[in-house]
């Protein structure tokens, strides 16, 4: 009987790993998200000022404050901003590919049979 007790400890044991592979991939793919979102917003503003004359007034936000630039000021600072959000992008699904590789070879090395199916199932 003190193998049951043992062998239930090891299967939360392996229930709790699945779980924080699976949280941290579900964090990553909201990080990943947010960068995309934060990327498009970019480019939408510089597609909106690239056609606008430099000298034009435009306004952008800095810290929280509301500042009074021209287009030929603003441009260069997006884009580098944006090039800076595409790299972090790329980090991030780096991190979430090898994450998801990590779990692959785990489900395999562990070979949990309940760990299969489906995750919004609870094993039985």
């Amino acid at each position: 009987m003190a193998s049951q007790p043992a062998a239930a400890k090891r299967q939360q044991d392996l229930q709790l790993q699945y779980t924080t592979y699976k949280n941290t991939l579900q964090q990553l793919a909201q990080k990943i998200g947010d960068v995309e979102q934060e990327a498009e917003e970019h480019k939408l503003v510089l597609e909106t000022l690239e056609p606008l004359p430099g000298d034009r007034k435009c306004f952008r936000m800095i810290n929280g404050v509301l500042v009074e630039r021209t287009v030929q000021d603003v441009i260069p600072a997006l884009r580098t901003n944006a090039e800076g959000l595409k790299k972090v992008l790329d980090d991030l699904v780096k991190q979430y590919k090898l994450k998801q590789d990590e779990l692959d070879k785990w489900k395999v090395s562990r070979n949990p049979p309940h760990m299969h199916r489906s995750s919004t199932r609870s094993p039985v």
